[in-house]
């Protein structure tokens, strides 16, 4: 089945308000930041984003959260963002913490059917209020819910015409656990092969998982530059 669509506007064209999303990227790195331009441009509103991080104030989510379109956060790190901290200290915005590796397994475990698992990441913390807990051997767990989402938005470096991708070194990061959460999962990608040219062995993301594929070019911007001087 071809799945490629023609841009960033018709992969997103039926996200409607209140929508639960998954998107792929660690800081700036791997972000769908086409798709995510392009949600900012249709303005849709009340928006959940489970995600690593929220972005920079002025690039990836950090454009939605500014246009006031995302609700919730479900993230790990929110230490880049001072639009994100000023919403949730003032409440405009709810915010969901969760341990970084605990984030990845919720996500891998809700793509794989799994609804739950027992992790002693936690325990004995904020982040166990609210939810049971067991002993196993003489230790404590901390039961966490798997995630499913509406859509899942991620970046991929090259994906074919049926939805296979493969992601470039550091870029892999949370992409193909927010493709696996995702109903719908929507790919954009830098460069668009044709079946077969992928070999087997190097996909990361089977094409089952992903509903449309975009192609388009990419800023990839540096989240935090630090040099030094000559000679330092």
């Amino acid at each position: 089945m071809d799945k490629v669509v023609k841009n960033a506007l018709d992969a997103v064209a039926d996200i409607p308000d209140g929508a639960t999303l998954a998107a792929g990227g660690f800081g700036l790195c791997g972000i769908p930041e086409l798709a995510i331009a392009a949600l900012r441009e249709r303005g849709v509103k009340g928006l959940t984003f489970v995600s690593n991080n929220c972005g920079v104030d002025d690039f990836g989510l950090g454009v939605l959260l500014q246009n006031k379109q995302i609700r919730k956060m479900v993230s790990s790190y929110v230490g880049e963002n001072k639009e994100f901290e000023r919403q949730y200290l003032s409440g405009e915005l709810e915010v969901e913490l969760t341990p970084q590796g605990t984030l990845a397994e919720r996500l891998r475990a809700g793509g794989a059917g799994i609804p739950g698992f027992y992790t002693p990441t936690g325990y004995g913390t904020v982040v166990a209020e609210g939810k049971e807990t067991r002993e196993f051997d003489g230790k404590h767990y901390v039961l966490e819910r798997g995630i499913r989402t509406d859509f899942a938005l991620v970046k991929a470096w090259k994906g074919d015409r049926y939805g296979n991708l493969v992601y470039r070194l550091a870029a892999k990061n949370f992409n193909p656990l927010a493709a696996m959460a995702g109903r719908v999962t929507i790919a954009e990608v830098e460069e668009l092969v044709e079946p077969g040219v992928l070999a087997p062995h190097e996909i990361d993301t089977p094409g089952v998982y992903v509903h449309r594929v975009f192609v388009g070019r990419h800023e990839k911007r540096i989240e935090r530059r630090t040099t030094r001087k000559k000679g330092a």
